[in-house]
């Protein structure tokens, strides 16, 4: 078999019946976006003001403090993927979605009662807590064919990357009315909206037949397509994260003022996905995935170079950033559609939520490393070298996605 073929669907060449949505997976799709969509807009409704706001709390004039209270968040998210996974595997999808949405809300509500900066960061270990990533994309993978997995996957990304820009819009205007503590509260009201549509809106998970345990781990591990689809979501979020530590101050030097971010953000973001629909399922169903990804990590690559440029200019017309975040959304959402789907298409039902649950750990270390790159590089002087940082990221990133060996991806 052709390397090429490494990633091409079992179903290419299947009649147009057979990759179009059942009226269950249509469903089930839907009704697992929103579960997401609630859970995050939450989360991001908080992020634009968090520092801001929080600097109003007791012990809020520390900069550490409050970069530890907005990032312990991802390294709860990082410590309890795994186990949430495998306990989706042994206790069934739901209940597990069920109890992290709850433990997601209860630290909602105790951010939105606190009332010094330690209150805040119990609240935003306690959501971090609630590590449901891999259980709701592990019962996404469970209910719908190979053929449209990858679609009802970018279903989910469609629904997050809309909740990112629309919490740009609402996020200023919404704290001046309810402050974060108000943020915090209806942070925790989405949670449990999110548990209602778990009970009675989303069909029953299908049988998964006999949980392997830790041994499941073991084989998620192991297994070299999969590590590395994990080893790429760390990198690209790595690279996200790290973006938006500078990001922002291109686009103000551009004449841009922070209030109207979402002006750039929301048509970039919206554009991506009628990209995203136009190119990758089409050339999904021809077999070309493998050329899809590729060219995707390639031009989130590209963007860094674009980006290391207007930042090493110190000057970037507006229109010219436009464009680049526009080919970053782009090659990020085909990204964030096709390996997870790639990810349950590897991985046999058994061990589906623990190698779900690897890969979304993967994902919130290469948050963590992001930030970590951008605070670290950005403290230095060295604006300009985090593109070079990130580009290079990229290129690694390319280079052992190159290597998929053919097959199964073993």
């Amino acid at each position: 078999m052709r390397t090429s073929e490494v990633l091409t669907p079992a179903t290419a060449t299947a009649p147009s019946e057979a990759v179009r949505m059942t009226p269950l997976e249509r469903r089930s799709s839907g009704w697992l976006a929103a579960i997401f969509a609630l859970r995050m807009l939450g989360l991001f409704l908080v992020l634009p003001v968090f520092a801001l706001e929080a600097a109003r709390y007791p012990g809020g004039d520390d900069p550490a403090r409050v970069g530890l209270a907005m990032g312990i968040y991802g390294l709860t998210q990082a410590l309890l993927q795994i186990p949430f996974g495998l306990a989706s595997d042994r206790l069934g999808r739901k209940p597990v979605i069920v109890a992290g949405l709850l433990v997601f809300a209860a630290g909602s509500f105790l951010a939105a009662w606190a009332d010094s900066l330690t209150g805040l960061t119990l609240g935003r270990a306690l959501q971090g807590a609630g590590a449901v990533s891999a259980a709701v994309t592990a019962l996404l993978a469970d209910q719908t064919r190979d053929a449209v997995r990858t679609k009802a996957m970018a279903l989910v990304g469609a629904s997050i990357g809309l909740m990112f820009a629309l919490s740009l819009l609402l996020a200023p205007w919404l704290a001046a009315r309810i402050g974060l503590s108000g943020l915090f509260g209806l942070t925790g009201v989405l949670a449990l909206a999110g548990v209602a549509a778990t009970l009675w809106l989303v069909p029953a998970a299908p049988p998964q037949g006999d949980p392997v345990g830790a041994s499941g781990l073991r084989q998620a591990l192991a297994h070299p397509g999969l590590w590395r689809l994990d080893a790429g979501v760390g990198v690209l979020h790595a690279v996200q994260m790290a973006m938006w530590g500078v990001v922002p101050a291109l686009l103000v030097r551009a004449g841009l003022p922070k209030a109207a971010h979402w002006e750039v953000y929301l048509p970039a973001v919206l554009a991506s996905f009628a990209v995203m629909g136009a190119v990758l399922f089409p050339l999904e169903r021809r077999g070309h995935l493998r050329a899809v990804l590729l060219t995707a990590i390639a031009l989130v690559g590209l963007v860094q170079a674009g980006l290391w440029a207007a930042s090493a200019s110190g000057h970037a017309s507006l229109p010219v950033l436009a464009v680049l975040l526009l080919l970053f959304f782009c090659g990020f959402n085909v990204l964030e559609a096709s390996q997870p789907s790639l990810v349950s298409r590897l991985a046999p039902s058994p061990i589906r939520g623990a190698a779900l649950g690897v890969y979304n750990t993967a994902q919130s270390l290469g948050l963590f490393a992001g930030g970590l790159l951008a605070g670290g590089l950005l403290k230095a002087g060295a604006g300009p070298g985090l593109f070079v940082a990130t580009g290079g990221l990229c290129l690694l990133w390319l280079c052992l996605a190159w290597r998929q060996p053919a097959g199964t991806g073993r």
